[in-house]
């Protein structure tokens, strides 16, 4: 099956050809950078993130470039509560960024550019879109006038004369039209500009996009993506500005993720149910989150909750326990150069029905399930020697190199066995508020009493660490320990 996604262009999954054979030129848009990202930024990224790995991962040529909104309304007004400059605040949150993605196993694009590095380029596209007639000045701002492109509202399917000026939309009595959009914002006292044809001032949101989109990928390319709330008025208005100059389609396929909710409602500022990267990353190992966004279709919205993170986190034990059990039992550090089999196929296949990771996650569990029952094989028949082993042992190495291929796309199962299960240990010990040194103390005075025969005395140590959520396991050279949770 070949690839097809579901292009928000024309509604429908389209049979994926990009412009040039073999290689695909994708732009994302980033975030605007006076916060701290959440949950809803990571979904994205990790989205597309893996959309990138895919594509690669089949033989594309990917050029992937994610932009960075480093000057705003919003990073200014940060600016102002904290006493510091702007661009002090974007690289604060953009190191922020940086650290996030990196903890989630996000792979860099290819080009990641700020806005404030193409200040030149984006006063050159406004000045095209005035001198083409797209575009007008009032007292140093510069608008665009969506009636002047016929085809505004192709992408969210809203049509001007039914629209209602309100939502996401700024009002402004400057305008000749209610959604005519920024382009060029006049400096106020205090605020950061730049020198321009309109006077001092900064670029507005979307035409920055439009802007390093063109810059590194050309007037048409394949991918756009985003979050399913920047279809309008965002990506609609990059369509807009972008196609009155060029005259030629701006995007191929559009690809938008569907939202992130919190216990089965919307993350919301004004609800306090937002939840940061950096304070879930303290709760849950960030390979368990990359899985739990993984888990929905992106198009639908996943629901954040307690539940739903324990079936991730119990889920990606189960990949890493498998890994343990090969490598204790065969000694399978790496199965790199072993050719592919039915999970990778099957799993291929789900990526190409428009990138169905949640499918694709199934497709993992149950091969892990097989090896399993090929490890139970293997295991009863020990004792009858290579000739018989040798087929069953080639088998699970062949499942298991599917699982970590699969694994290398989704960004899981890039550690060791024995480092997730110790960073686990590790991460629940310090949610538990158990010091480890105790455990291991309490521990050594058991065996002291088991070795002395006072077994009241080893029954009592054992019930007050099972009270801690401290599980003994006596072995017959040691006694090893492990936190329930």
């Amino acid at each position: 099956m070949s690839l097809r996604v579901f292009n928000t262009l024309h509604r429908k999954k389209e049979a994926f050809k990009p412009i040039a054979p073999g290689k695909v030129r994708m732009y994302v848009c980033g975030p605007t950078v006076y916060d701290s990202c959440h949950i809803g930024h990571a979904r994205s990224v990790v989205v597309f993130d893996v959309i990138a790995r895919y594509l690669k991962a089949i033989g594309y040529d990917v050029l992937y470039v994610r932009n960075f909104t480093d000057v705003d309304d919003k990073i200014i007004d940060k600016a102002n509560q904290l006493g510091i400059d702007s661009t002090t605040v974007a690289e604060r949150f953009i190191k922020e960024f940086y650290e996030d993605m990196d903890a989630l196993n996000v792979e860099r694009a290819t080009i990641e550019p700020k806005a404030t590095d193409h200040i030149a380029q984006i006063i050159q596209f406004i000045e095209k879109l005035v001198k083409g007639g797209f575009a007008y000045q009032v007292e140093g701002d510069v608008f665009f006038s969506v009636e002047k492109f016929e085809k505004y509202g192709k992408l969210s399917g809203r049509k001007l004369d039914e629209m209602e000026a309100g939502a996401r939309i700024d009002i402004n009595e400057k305008k000749n039209n209610p959604f005519d959009f920024v382009l060029w914002k006049s400096a106020k006292p205090g605020e950061p500009f730049w020198e321009s044809p309109w006077g001092k001032g900064r670029p507005g949101w979307h035409i920055e996009c439009s802007v390093m989109s063109s810059e590194y990928l050309g007037v048409t390319f394949d991918i756009h993506g985003g979050g399913k709330d920047l279809c309008f008025p965002h990506h609609e208005n990059e369509i807009a500005q972008s196609e009155s100059i060029s005259g030629k389609p701006f995007v191929k396929y559009w690809i938008h993720n569907g939202f992130v909710n919190i216990n089965q409602e919307k993350m919301s500022k004004s609800l306090g149910n937002f939840l940061m990267i950096k304070d879930v990353l303290k709760t849950y190992h960030p390979e368990v989150v990359r899985l739990f966004l993984l888990s929905n279709h992106y198009r639908s919205p996943i629901d954040f909750t307690e539940m739903a993170m324990e079936e991730a986190r119990k889920g990606l034990d189960k990949m890493y326990a498998l890994l343990l059990r090969v490598d204790n039992t065969m000694g399978i550090e790496s199965t790199q150069d072993i050719e592919s089999g039915n999970c990778w196929q099957q799993f291929c296949e789900a990526m190409n029905d428009d990138f169905n990771s949640a499918r694709g996650i199934g497709i993992i569990f149950d091969t892990v399930r097989t090896v399993n029952r090929m490890l139970d094989q293997y295991d009863e028949n020990i004792n009858f020697g290579k000739l018989f082993l040798d087929p069953i042992k080639k088998n699970i190495q062949d499942a298991l190199a599917d699982i970590q291929r699969t694994g290398n796309i989704l960004g899981i199962l890039l550690e060791t066995p024995a480092d997730y299960f110790e960073k686990k240990q590790k991460q629940v010990l310090e949610q538990k508020s158990v010091d480890p040194t105790m455990i291991a103390e309490m521990v050594e005075e058991r065996n002291a009493a088991r070795k002395a025969k006072d077994w009241k005395k080893a029954d009592q140590i054992r019930d007050q660490l099972a009270d801690m959520d401290v599980i003994l396991e006596d072995r017959s050279e040691e006694t090893v320990w492990k936190i329930n949770n």
